[in-house]
């Protein structure tokens, strides 16, 4: 087979991957987990099948090695990497189900058969990349010795950071403890973007740049090249050292020190063009991707650098990678196989400079409108304008696919040329900027335009006046619903929904203007411009049955005429459901679920204070509450509810100090203790206090409150807290936990809890400990095989609970002083919820078989629907 021939079959992977890249893009709305897709169809498909290539093509020039040698070694490497390829992107895209994680560079977690097919599928890369960097490292100890031999260390490191990389990626596939996933995604991107794509491409460019151009090489660029490729292998390491420590300021560093290393090597091509300005598609192209990333690294070490904690690195990784992979990678890959092609196809000068003709037709304009339009797309606004323009991007960028075929076709069978042979387009410096601003401009003008169609279509404009003004909302999605499933929106404000997928499947979200997000797998996130709202509406998820279910999302128009409220998703009462679907910030500090030791002591003395203070309950509520709470040592008062749990045995005597220090009478009733209740459950005013001893007679979790009338409000509004009497010869356990669920009602006076909301029975949240679904982000642990026992106590003031582990199996059930099921016992069988009526409280022990994230909830559904829910995560 002729060099030809050869070139042209191990280039077909590449425009194999490129196709499917485009398809994807299209089709995106209707792909599950197409940002993922992409992302790997372009970096795992489409970059590393032309770096396998092209580094190893680069390494017989500069070493001045043969092209016809060793050819099969490279196809076999070649198949066993897009064997893999394939079988890890059909491992996740085709057999998985969803997403492990919360972002694009997660990967899925699915049964042991998807595992397996992206672990064979790693293997079979990890094989073949370290072929390719074993006989690149052989073939550079035997050549002779070479100016430009450098570039061969530039690839060898480039496939150690990749072996590393591919190993993080098949491990994030499963489920990780902590913040490990997170910490070991940002590992991932930062080896495979920046260790190899970012190292190949710097160390290409010291001969292709100036090739590409048509120049001499500038005076320091070999130099430059060879100081900088230690700098940049040890900035990844940097970088990778940061997440295995756990320390975000530590891969911050890494990555600005990387962007001063890539700004060191490549600074001495500056003086190259100076010499000869680049006016073609293939140097504007390659000259943007730089460009672009060396703007993204300083970017991404400041977002880096601010990010409180591993959690927000990942998300602020994941809004950047549109950025690193358009901007930089698809410009590079584009712009040197724009020169490279036409180059080792060409049957001869003529036939080369014709396909270079057809690959650099509207060169500066498909520059101009890539950039442009991949500008707009990623910006931090949303709208129509942004959507069309990064529209005008896609197509920009998709072009290059025909052309390819086209200039493959030139190259192999050029057309006869009876005069002189045909030279490369030649560009004014003025012309060239002149087709860079009309590609811009031409993104402008589709963004106008596409803005004033749908503003034409929408179903809302010729019914109302525009205010000017934008409402955005942040909706996510909890089980079947949006969350909130209502808004209400200013009439004639232009909506914009902010959707992120927190449920465990599939979803989007559909609005009658015709606007939609893309299928969105679990983590991912789109925004849907609504447009103007002069009338309520109705959204839905668009996957079958979804909408019937009830996964409808209602917009309410308020003011002007005809703002009647809807029906549709309101509370039986009127009022839209609460809010409690976003995440707490990163801040937040969950109420500490452990339950406290026994202590040794048996007289227990505490002095127990009330306040008005504001506490959160959920992400974004914060209310007023008359809590119990403790002045520590520091002086600084405490409170919150539930007040502070006390703990003993039967006989200990408990002293307890209640000082009012808030605004209206309190009392304090001990369930614990039995006693006439006329003095030490009195009512005392603000600035008094009263003793309340008591001895406990009988085990069990009891409840405390206040008993100051209308008691359901006092309650209501914090008043309450757990006592624990341990049953005689309780047995230790691994870990051990104490949920109190009680309920919350908004809207009384001062932020105080709603009286009539009370009597109504008509809580807006349910929670565990004070604070809807605070578990959720920050689970409770445990460990395969621990046995875990979990106190519950229901304080009301008007719900009991049905208390239950999605996944558990109770083993043993203690209720109100006695048990109704033992482990161990000859005739025992199971229990799946413990039933308890308001103030009573009990506990339950499971031992767990195997690792995973196990939900506890109230099984009275709409409790936990209402924040009763948190997560047990098991390793």
């Amino acid at each position: 087979m002729n060099l030809q021939k050869w070139n042209l079959r191990v280039g077909l992977p590449v425009l194999g991957w490129l196709v499917a890249l485009v398809a994807v893009v299209v089709a995106r709305d209707a792909v599950p987990a197409s940002g993922w897709l992409m992302i790997h169809l372009l970096g795992l498909g489409a970059a590393s099948n032309a770096v396998l290539i092209w580094s190893w093509y680069f390494t017989e020039s500069v070493l001045h090695l043969s092209h016809t040698e060793n050819r099969r070694a490279q196809a076999v490497r070649l198949l066993l990497f897009n064997v893999g390829a394939v079988t890890v992107i059909l491992g996740y895209g085709v057999w998985g189900t969803g997403i492990w994680g919360t972002g694009i560079w997660g990967t899925g977690t699915w049964g042991l058969g998807t595992w397996g097919a992206i672990v064979a599928g790693a293997t079979l890369a990890f094989v073949a990349v370290a072929w390719h960097g074993v006989a690149l490292w052989g073939r550079l100890r035997r050549a002779l010795s070479s100016r430009f031999a450098v570039m061969v260390r530039y690839y060898v490191a480039a496939a150690a950071f990749l072996l590393v990389g591919i190993v993080l990626g098949a491990t994030v596939a499963r489920p990780l403890s902590g913040d490990w996933h997170d910490r070991l995604a940002v590992a991932h991107a930062g080896l495979n973007l920046l260790g190899w794509i970012g190292i190949t491409v710097i160390g290409t460019l010291v001969t292709l740049w100036p090739t590409i151009l048509r120049t001499r090489m500038g005076e320091r660029v070999e130099r430059a090249a060879k100081a900088g490729l230690p700098m940049l292998c040890g900035a990844v390491a940097v970088v990778v050292i940061g997440t295995l420590v756990g320390l975000v300021a530590v891969a911050a560093i890494g990555i600005a020190l990387y962007a001063v290393a890539a700004a060191y090597a490549l600074a001495p091509h500056v003086d190259e063009i100076r010499r000869k300005k680049p006016t073609g598609f293939d140097a504007l192209s390659v000259l943007a991707g730089v460009l672009w990333l060396l703007v993204v690294l300083v970017v991404l070490a400041v977002r880096y650098a601010t990010a409180p904690d591993w959690a927000a690195a990942y998300q602020r990784l994941d809004a950047l990678t549109p950025a690193l992979l358009g901007g930089f990678l698809a410009q590079v890959l584009l712009g040197a196989l724009s020169y490279l092609i036409p180059v080792v196809l060409g049957k001869k000068p003529s036939a080369t400079q014709q396909a270079m003709r057809v690959l650099d037709i509207a060169g500066p304009v498909r520059v101009g409108a890539a950039n442009a339009g991949l500008l707009a797309w990623v910006l931090p606004w949303s709208g129509p304008a942004a959507r069309w323009a990064g529209a005008v991007a896609v197509i920009a960028f998709a072009s290059f696919v025909p052309l390819v075929v086209w200039a493959a076709v030139k190259a192999v069978r050029p057309v006869p040329t009876d005069g002189p042979r045909p030279r490369p387009t030649q560009r004014s410096p003025r012309v060239v900027l002149g087709s860079l601003a009309a590609g811009v401009a031409a993104v402008v003008v589709v963004a106008a335009i596409g803005v004033v169609v749908e503003r034409w279509f929408s179903s809302t404009t010729d019914r109302v006046v525009a205010t000017g003004q934008t409402t955005t909302v942040e909706v996510t999605v909890r089980g079947m619903r949006f969350v909130p499933d209502r808004v209400e929106v200013p009439r004639g404000d232009r909506l914009v929904v902010e959707l992120t997928n927190t449920g465990d499947q599939t979803h989007d979200l559909v609005m009658p203007n015709g606007s939609r997000t893309p299928r969105l797998a679990p983590g991912e996130s789109a925004s849907v411009d609504a447009g103007v709202i002069g009338a309520s509406e109705q959204g839905w998820c668009s996957l079958p049955g979804h909408r019937q279910m009830g996964m409808v999302f209602d917009v309410e128009a308020v003011g002007g005429a005809d703002a009647s409220p809807s029906s549709s998703s309101a509370g039986v009462d009127g009022r839209a459901p609460v809010r409690i679907g976003a995440a707490p910030g990163p801040d937040f500090v969950a109420r500490d679920p452990r339950a406290p030791l026994t202590p040794t002591e048996r007289v227990h003395r505490m002095t127990l204070e009330v306040r008005d203070v504001e506490n959160p309950v959920a992400p974004g509520i914060t209310v007023t509450q008359w809590p119990y709470g403790v002045v520590g040592p520091d002086g600084v008062y405490r409170g919150g509810a539930p007040g502070p749990t006390l703990r003993g045995k039967v006989g200990d005597v408990f002293e307890i100090t209640l000082v009012n220090g808030a605004s209206a009478g309190h009392s304090i009733d001990f369930h614990a203790g039995a006693l006439a209740p006329d003095r030490p459950m009195r009512t005392i005013e603000p600035g008094q206090s009263l003793q309340y001893r008591f001895t406990a007679t009988r085990s069990g979790v009891w409840l405390y409150h206040c008993s100051t009338m209308p008691m359901s409000t006092h309650i209501a509004n914090g008043m309450f807290g757990a006592v624990i009497i341990d049953p005689p010869d309780l047995p230790a356990v691994d870990r051990e936990y104490l949920l109190v669920q009680s309920e919350v009602f908004l809207g009384g006076p001062d932020g105080t809890a709603d009286p009539d909301r009370i009597g109504a029975e008509r809580p807006d949240l349910v929670v565990f400990n004070g604070y809807a679904n605070q578990y959720d982000h920050r689970p409770l642990t445990a460990r395969v095989g621990e046995r875990v026992r979990i106190w519950v106590l229901a304080a009301g003031p008007n719900r009991g609970t049905a208390f239950h582990v999605v996944g558990g199996q109770f083993d043993t059930v203690w209720k109100e002083g006695a048990y109704r099921l033992r482990q161990g016992d000859a005739q025992s069988g199971g229990s799946q919820v413990l039933d308890l009526a308001a103030a009573q409280g009990g506990f339950v022990e499971l031992v767990f078989g195997e690792p995973g994230s196990y939900p506890f909830i109230s099984h009275v559904m709409v409790d936990a629907e209402r924040g009763a829910h948190g997560i047990i995560a098991v390793r």
